[in-house]
């Protein structure tokens, strides 16, 4: 196993996991979920956080700036630092200046989190009333990020509600969403989730593209390891509530060390091994 705790880093890290344990609560008992994995993140670098379902990693994700309840939520130990700060020593009140505004969040399955009842604009007016209270919420604030997410007509989706919009449209406003508050760190949770292969590559393709135009740190978190070839600098593979191995992404694939990783590479489709590179659509289909 590459240890995250061995890699050097030639500055300081942006994030930085140390040793971070937790357990949840349950009538049962005290059930582990983290095991005391350690990693870091670099300032506009991107890691592929990689696993099964149940291996960790979403709770590892929401932990960071406590947005599961405690309980059943345990913190058993570890700190996590964001630009020096431990996150988890602050108070709730503290912990909310951190929340959105520095730290963003895309989570999977875009048509539940977006409010059925309300439209694009307003929700999208809404966060940066609440994160980011300095900058104005016209609709020539909000439009561009519409349009750098590949919205085609970014004034008629913001009148729209998210029913009217298809899965991939609701996925890049939910980016927009979380880009506008203008964050340090975006957090993606599995944002592929139930979209066709299509939308899917146009999705990662995005995600890749803004996090160069914009030098955005990005934290993906994915069960498929075909996905991050051309999209993270280094992969970190839970299993079981532990970091497996870690590493720049280029070695892991090639010369994975633990049998977890070597197993979830022989799941990829033969045609997608043979792939150096995540397929790429040359200009970012803008979304109707």
């Amino acid at each position: 196993m590459t240890s995250a705790t061995s890699l050097s880093l030639s500055k300081e890290p942006l994030l930085q996991v140390v040793d971070l344990q937790l357990a949840f609560s349950t009538n049962q008992g005290v059930s582990p979920a983290v095991l005391g994995i350690s990693f870091s993140l670099n300032k506009g670098s991107t890691l592929a956080l990689v696993g099964e379902s149940g291996s960790g990693k979403s709770v590892t994700a929401l932990s960071m700036t406590r947005l599961l309840p405690s309980p059943p939520l345990l913190y058993q130990g570890g700190h996590v630092f964001f630009q020096g700060v431990d996150l988890l020593s602050l108070s709730e009140k503290k912990l909310r200046k951190y929340r959105w505004r520095r730290i963003a969040y895309v989570f999977q399955e875009a048509s539940r989190s977006l409010n059925p009842l309300y439209s694009i604009r307003s929700q999208l007016a809404e966060t940066l009333k609440l994160h980011r209270p300095d900058l104005p919420t016209s609709d020539r604030e909000i439009l561009p990020w519409l349009d750098m997410v590949g919205i085609a007509r970014p004034q008629e989706c913001l009148q729209s509600y998210p029913h009217q919009l298809s899965g991939g449209m609701q996925q890049r406003v939910m980016i927009a969403m979380a880009l506008c508050a203008q964050p340090d760190l975006l957090i993606a949770d599995e944002p592929t989730t139930a979209l066709d292969v299509t939308i899917q590559a146009q999705i990662l393709t995005l995600l890749q593209r803004l996090q160069k135009e914009l030098g955005m740190t990005l934290l993906f978190i994915t069960h498929n390891l075909a996905i991050v070839s051309s999209l993270a600098h280094h992969v970190a593979v839970m299993h079981q509530g532990r970091l497996v191995e870690y590493g720049a992404t280029e070695k892991v694939l090639r010369n994975p060390e633990h049998p977890y990783t070597r197993a979830l590479l022989a799941c990829i489709p033969r045609l997608d091994r043979k792939l150096k590179r995540l397929p790429t659509i040359g200009n970012v289909g803008k979304q109707h």
